[in-house]
């Protein structure tokens, strides 16, 4: 380049001559640092449910969920799946997987915060609403690293059915040490737990597993052989596994190290190639004289494992709860800072609807997974009302809020238009992430057979159902008429019509929640549209009275 080139060079700011066409303007700026705590519906559920005492820990979460440091985490442990090495170079059998540094770096916080089990070694009340407030803002990173700490929440209620078992492992499993690698428990810190239940053959069947579990000579000892067909997060250091025993299926504690150190039999065979989730390994393992311990009785593997997946089943709505807030925090951002048409796409007034939409779906959400979150709390204390509310609750609102998930997600991307559709942006992962949390814990079709399965058999689930809706009896004619709808269909039943069933318990349990404790702006367009039918079929067509600014003032931040 001569001196005169390099000199006109210089003066267009490093531009090519001839290239003067790459000034970047009506672009969003990035949108970390943010606050993920700073959600109002979040905050006042928080205090509601009884954990107020954690929401100075919450924002500071909140605010590291943000940072460009965590945010960089969740993408790097995306873009760097997980690798299995079945046998490391000697050739020895290993079955250990590899993960980028970034998911370790999630982990650790995650464990770090309480988000695993921490809660079980807590006596403080709220401590689980705490916990799933924690899992709303730290989400916002990523939901992969959230598999191995909801299922190290969901393993304690269920080992405490062996005390003995509880006894070596529930202090590790609850501690706030993230300490990765397979060593036995006196060697360990802290531990994580995984579940294998679901078989090729059955999938959510499991009453069709064909591993086979032989007793020893030990009592309580059994060896295992067969194939599990989804075990996520393989690196955990025990799982709950359901295996056929002499009595029927039951449920069995298996280590990935025995006691005298050596390795169980875990021949991980392969990695699923998922559509989401992709930070997260899940595998295939087979067991062939795999050492196990009974957990409950033999023949009662299910009653004993349900536990877990109540728990689980929770943080399933969480997750899309996150999701959903996570995107509409990212479209949000976008409509404030990109123009079209002479105005900012926010105050556009098609756009505002959609987002004022979005914000609907996102706090209903919100507030029902808080409040099923202080049902799971009250209960582990000894609430029966609580625990008949909590277990039909969860299984509703696990088909409803992961069903929405979606397309919530799919309407969230398209307000970024063509950028939302690329990988940096990080919607298309969101995107990806949202069908798998109501397909994990039971499909839709499982968990609305459950609500009826409920109904039959434990009555007091619809007293329990009732009684929390009967709580915004009056304050709301839209409301009222659809629980009055509710019960004349309750007593039709039909598996045929579970899912419009389980829709309309979904949908008026919000409508409580929010004609209680939302503003006016958010139950009346909340009721008019989910309940009264004055919407379309897509988001962004709530009625011309609606309260848009009321609900995007409640909803965006006011630096988003």
């Amino acid at each position: 380049m001569t001196t005169r080139a390099h000199e006109r060079y210089e003066e267009s700011g490093g531009r090519p001559e001839g290239h003067a066409t790459h000034d970047v303007t009506n672009q969003p700026p990035p949108l970390a640092p943010y606050d993920a705590s700073e959600d109002t519906a979040l905050l006042e559920g928080l205090r509601r449910e009884g954990a107020g005492w954690a929401e100075e820990d919450l924002r500071r979460l909140g605010r590291r969920a943000g940072s460009a440091q965590a945010q960089e985490w969740g993408d790097l442990a995306n873009r760097h799946e997980p690798v299995l090495r079945t046998h490391d170079r000697y050739g020895n059998r290993v079955d250990e997987v590899e993960y980028h540094p970034s998911w370790h770096h999630l982990m650790r916080v995650a464990v770090g915060e309480g988000l695993a089990a921490a809660p079980w070694a807590d006596d403080r009340p709220g401590t689980h609403v705490a916990r799933t407030a924690g899992g709303l803002v730290w989400g916002h990173t990523e939901a992969g690293h959230g598999c191995p700490t909801s299922m190290t929440y969901a393993a304690v209620p269920v080992l405490r059915r062996q005390p003995e078992l509880a006894k070596v492992y529930e202090p590790l499993l609850t501690s706030r040490d993230y300490d990765p690698g397979l060593r036995t428990p006196a060697e360990k810190r802290g531990m994580l737990a995984g579940m294998g239940m679901t078989e090729k053959q059955g999938g959510s069947d499991v009453r069709t597993n064909t591993t086979v579990a032989t007793p020893t000579g030990e009592a309580g000892v059994y060896t295992l052989r067969g194939h599990k067909w989804f075990t996520s997060a393989p690196m955990c250091d025990v799982f709950l596994v359901l295996a056929q025993a002499p009595g029927g299926l039951s449920c069995f504690l298996v280590p990935r190290v025995l006691p005298d150190g050596s390795r169980n039999a875990f021949r991980i065979q392969r990695l699923k190639d998922k559509l989401g989730n992709r930070s997260n390994a899940s595998s295939e393992p087979e067991f062939e004289g795999t050492v196990a311990w009974l957990v409950g009785p033999e023949g009662q593997g299910v009653k004993t494992i349900i536990e877990m997946v109540n728990c689980t089943r929770l943080d399933c709505v969480m997750s899309s709860a996150t999701l959903m807030r996570k995107t509409l925090v990212e479209a949000g951002h976008h409509a404030r800072h990109r123009s079209a048409f002479g105005a900012r796409l926010v105050d556009q007034p098609l756009m505002r609807n959609v987002l004022a939409d979005l914000a609907l779906e996102s706090e209903a959400a919100t507030t029902l997974t808080l409040r099923l979150a202080g049902a799971a709390d009250r209960a582990v204390r000894g609430d029966a009302g609580e625990a008949a509310f909590r277990r039909i609750a969860t299984a509703v609102g696990k088909y409803w809020v992961t069903k929405r998930g979606p397309a919530f997600t799919a309407e969230a991307l398209e307000c970024l238009g063509g950028n939302g559709y690329v990988e940096e942006s990080g919607m298309p992962r969101h995107y990806r992430e949202a069908p798998l949390l109501s397909i994990w814990e039971g499909s839709g079709n499982v968990n609305a057979l459950d609500v009826l399965r409920a109904l039959g058999r434990e009555p007091a689930t619809a007293h329990a159902l009732f009684d929390e809706l009967a709580l915004a009896r009056g304050a709301d004619v839209r409301l009222d008429a659809a629980v009055a709808r509710l019960e004349s269909r309750l007593a039709e039943g039909s598996q045929a019509g579970a899912r419009r069933l389980v829709e309309l318990m979904a949908l008026t349990l919000q409508g409580s929640l929010l004609v209680r404790y939302a503003p006016p702006a958010v139950a009346d367009a909340f009721c008019a549209t989910r309940l009264g039918g004055d919407w379309g079929h897509a988001f962004g067509t709530l009625p011309d009275d609606a309260d848009l600014d009321g609900i995007l003032e409640r909803a965006l931040p006011a630096g988003g």
